[in-house]
């Protein structure tokens, strides 16, 4: 039968950056877990699934009672793990929670499926907050956002942007890796079949669908997230949940 809105979590094992890193423990749960469990706060359980290549994640995810679906070990991206796992299960729109946020809010996922509206054949949505500090600014593992007057999304890069003649930290966005597909939008995304040349230099996968000419709306959530790309992303998450 055809779900309404699903939502999937990539889980790599081989991450370039960090390995085995959706296993890491956080204060006692899985990073998986922990993105997992903050999901299905906001949607029914069945409809949260784990999209994984790797044998050892898979089995996490049954002994914790999470769906979980195998996909192949040639994606690209998170992106493309969700298009393969979008072929085994029929919905009108598919979210895609990065397995890296686990700070990530409840309410950010509940807004971000009502932002769905919004989607149409040409428009996807993607999440950002506000940079607060000027570390998180200098830092290549957050992604910078800069936005039109309607918060369509311009350009997204690793580097300082916006930025200015005195190389000053004013304001900037991150992005927050949630984000709203139709399934025509992850095919094209999929059968593309390669990185688009931003794509490569930034690495960053968002930059794909730009450079295949669809719009993407941009939603404002909270601040408190912190995406975990190395082992001190790790340290700062158990520090904050320490203070919370």
């Amino acid at each position: 039968m055809k779900k309404s809105v699903v939502i999937i979590i990539p889980a790599r094992f081989r991450s370039t950056r960090y390995p085995g890193k959706p296993l890491v423990h956080i204060l006692g749960k899985s990073l998986i877990y922990r993105v997992w469990e903050k999901c299905v706060k906001a949607i029914h359980s069945n409809d949260v699934y784990i999209a994984t290549d790797n044998a050892t994640i898979y089995d996490h995810c049954i002994e914790n009672n999470m769906n979980v679906i195998m996909t192949s070990n040639k994606c690209l991206t998170g992106t493309d793990r969700v298009y393969e796992a979008s072929k085994k299960i029929d919905a009108d729109y598919y979210i895609n929670v990065q397995g890296d946020e686990p700070l990530i809010k409840v309410a950010d996922i509940k807004k971000m499926i009502k932002s769905l509206v919004y989607v149409d054949k040409n428009t996807l949505i993607n999440a950002q907050c506000d940079i607060l500090n000027k570390k998180d600014y200098s830092n290549v593992n957050i992604p910078k956002c800069v936005t039109d007057l309607k918060n369509r999304l311009l350009y997204i890069s690793r580097a300082k942007i916006p930025s200015n003649k005195s190389n000053l930290f004013v304001k900037a966005k991150k992005q927050v890796c949630i984000y709203g597909f139709k399934k025509n939008q992850l095919k094209s995304f999929y059968e593309f079949g390669r990185k688009t040349p931003l794509e490569e230099i930034e690495d960053i996968e968002i930059l794909r669908f730009i450079e295949l000419g669809f719009n993407i709306a941009m939603i404002n959530v909270s601040s408190s997230s912190i995406a975990v790309d190395t082992p001190s992303d790790v340290r700062r998450v158990i520090k904050f949940l320490k203070k919370s």
